[in-house]
């Protein structure tokens, strides 16, 4: 008998996971006397195993349902009409403005509304619905087994729950609202994508039409939903382009541990921001998702790497005396594209930068979506002298496996488990796991959201090599973050930036 598990039950509901293995006992006759029982307690990892396929399935944020499994789910009940009939009804929700909260009271506060509010919105819902967050402020609900009409019954139940959500810090009350795009599923609906493309033109639409309101999806809307919220992303972020309207900023990252002895370099990530047309700066999260869903980042990349090699050699010599890294990131779009590694090469030759200064961060979804791409891409670059950082480690199942076939840098341990490690301690043993096998294989490792002096203690305690996050340093202008002097602003309330060398 071998691997035969045992549920032990304890006191206060405590339970044990047991792995029991036997092995007979024989005399010179072969005949079994007795048996070797061996046990091993495999709760701890068998814990780790269910938080890691939790983390796989689901939102960090808000605990509901990750796009990916929402759209796995989705998939399945489509399916199954087109098989057995039956309706179902897909709601696309999109948040109206609540990017006033983000920009006024930060992005903190805007997670906990999000947290609230998804809280509120779970009680309006029976328990077989599926509530997903698909990405910033945006969610997905699909309803099984509904009518048309009752799905618009509950979709007013929930923008009236929305517009009557508030909101309070620093002592101001924030009301916000909700555009929902509302899809009949029934033998007609085709596939996945073609569903979760209507819905998201049909929000689309309920937001053109004054925010605060639902759309319900008809065959007939599809050709000029779809066209008019392509070209109205494709338009805008190529005006963006254009107009070279996006705006470079740097974040340290600072060595932990350093000698007392080693030279103070700098070590940072370019982030992207766009200046919109009220000349407001707009983050990531509001205009990358469009740009990979219409295939503009390679575009996006390309003037990424431009204007930092600019900057870079803008004032050389001050660079390359402050400088060690410059971490730049590139999509997945970017991995598979042959003729961007070809224009990535050609631009690190005529700007002159030293590669060793150069690290190219990816992330581990888009490495997994294009393995064989980035193996090759990393080869290449990190042929010439370039460093590579994989991003957002340890969110996927199979991290650890293809690792070993990944010739990086750095791991960039993924934010979810840095930023509640103090409380979680399988978030804690998740920290350490990756930070020993990256070293096991010579890896740096780079604890990401490090966001209080708590967690930047622990993670130095650990032997994390590196820490990024507000408590060292917010993000600045390029200029700023490439030629000034570090200097301690920390805790202050004033726009200056505050970079914090950390010894």
């Amino acid at each position: 008998m071998a691997g035969y598990l045992l549920l032990i039950h304890r006191y206060r509901n405590q339970r044990l996971s047991i792995e029991v293995n036997a092995s007979p006992i024989r005399d010179a006759d072969t005949n079994i006397t007795g048996v070797v029982l061996v046990f091993h307690n495999v709760t701890e990892l068998r814990g780790l195993a269910k938080k890691m396929s939790y983390q796989a399935t689901h939102d960090s944020l808000t605990g509901l349902l990750n796009r990916r499994e929402f759209e796995t789910r989705l998939s399945l009940a489509i399916q199954r009409t087109r098989n057995k009939g039956g309706e179902h009804a897909l709601f696309y929700l999109d948040l109206d403005n609540f990017k006033v909260v983000n920009d006024t009271c930060g992005h903190n506060a805007g997670d906990e509304l999000l947290k609230q509010l998804t809280i509120r919105l779970r009680m309006e819902l029976r328990e077989a619905d599926t509530f997903a967050r698909l990405g910033g402020d945006e969610f997905g609900i699909l309803l099984e087994d509904c009518s048309v009409e009752h799905a618009r019954d509950t979709a007013e139940t929930i923008r009236r729950v929305v517009e009557n959500f508030r909101f309070v810090r620093d002592n101001t009350i924030f009301r916000i609202g909700v555009s929902i795009g509302l899809v009949p599923i029934n033998e007609a609906s085709s596939n996945l994508p073609e569903v979760l493309s209507a819905a998201d033109s049909a929000c689309y639409v309920a937001k053109e039409q004054g925010r605060n309101r639902i759309h319900i999806y008809e065959p007939d809307d599809e050709a000029v939903a779809e066209r008019h919220g392509q070209m109205q992303w494709v338009h805008r972020i190529q005006n963006v382009l254009d107009e070279n309207r996006f705006r470079l900023f740097f974040q340290p990252i600072a060595k932990l541990n350093r000698g007392p002895l080693e030279p103070v370099t700098l070590h940072g990530e370019v982030l992207l921001r766009m200046l919109d047309e009220n000349n407001r700066l707009v983050g990531p999260g509001s205009f990358i998702p469009a740009a990979e869903r219409y295939l503009l980042m390679p575009a996006i990349d390309r003037w990424v790497i431009t204007n930092t090699f600019r900057m870079l050699t803008l004032n050389k010599k001050r660079v390359e005396e402050r400088l060690s890294t410059c971490c730049i990131n590139l999509s997945g779009q970017s991995l598979s594209d042959e003729r961007f590694m070809d224009f990535l090469v050609s631009e690190i030759r005529e700007s002159d930068i030293n590669p060793r200064m150069l690290c190219f961060e990816i992330t581990e979804t888009a490495v997994i979506a294009n393995l064989s791409n980035a193996s090759n891409f990393i080869s290449t670059l990190r042929g010439m002298g370039c460093r590579f950082a994989l991003d957002d480690f340890g969110v996927g199942l199979s991290s650890f496996s293809y690792l070993k076939n990944l010739p990086v840098d750095y791991l960039k341990l993924d934010g979810c488990f840095v930023q509640n490690m103090i409380a979680d301690n399988i978030d804690l043993a998740m920290v350490e796991a990756i930070n020993q096998v990256g070293h096991t294989m010579e890896i740096k490792t780079i604890a990401e959201f490090v966001e209080d002096e708590e967690t930047l203690e622990a993670v130095r305690a650990i032997g994390v090599d590196y820490a990024q996050g507000y408590v060292i340093s917010k993000p600045v202008p390029i200029e700023i973050g490439l030629y000034s002097d570090p200097v301690d602003y920390a805790d202050t309330d004033e726009p200056e930036p505050h970079i914090k060398i950390v010894s």
